[in-house]
């Protein structure tokens, strides 16, 4: 399957935040997410990469299809969960891009999306002048009921990219996990890297 790439900014995100919302209800359903989202939610989240003019949508499509996208914004424009865990750790978010979420459809898997999310976003962030790129990654209990048996995390391919965990460095965000009557704080490690 060949996908086609789109690095979408200003009104033109506007055109994929209802497919957006889709794609992120349907793959973060899945593990380690595990999250039980809804289209007003997910259409009131995105709304901030619609509006910001230094925000990206990586966007993949098979013909005109969205299959998948990852998002992207200043880190100071981000929300401030993410912001806060930059707080006294010597990182100055006025000089980090932050890698929001990548999803993409399983069966799209393997052929060179991950990458080629992160090229357009890092490009975006030089664009913009800033040093870094960061992103969060959820945490979850290795004897996690929910965890599959054979599951791999990214760490590997996220190391090729140059990004490493940075130590101590973790923002809390809120989600109803799949199952549950309410929302519970989820720690999400930040990894970074010098673009």
């Amino acid at each position: 399957m060949s996908l086609r790439y789109e690095a979408l900014t200003g009104a033109a995100i506007g055109l994929v935040i209802d497919g957006l919302a889709d794609l992120r209800i349907r793959v973060f359903r899945d593990w380690p997410y595990l999250y039980d989202g809804d289209l007003a939610y997910e259409r009131e989240y995105l709304a901030v990469y619609r509006d910001n003019p230094r925000a990206i949508v990586a966007a993949a499509f098979d013909g005109d299809r969205l299959v998948g996208a990852a998002t992207g914004l200043p880190m100071v424009d981000a929300d401030p969960k993410f912001r806060a865990a930059f707080d006294n750790t010597g990182h100055d978010p006025e000089q980090v891009f932050y890698c929001a979420e990548s999803v993409l459809l399983p069966e799209y898997r393997g052929q060179g999306a991950g990458h080629r999310f992160f090229d357009l976003r890092e490009d975006q962030a030089r664009a913009l002048g800033l040093s870094h790129a960061a992103f969060c990654s959820v945490q979850r209990a290795s004897d996690h009921p929910a965890r599959p048996e054979g599951y791999r995390p990214l760490d590997g391919f996220w190391r090729k990219r140059g990004y490493a965990p940075l130590r101590g460095v973790v923002a809390q965000f809120t989600w109803r996990d799949i199952g549950e009557d309410a929302e519970t704080a989820k720690p999400l490690q930040v990894w970074m890297r010098r673009l």
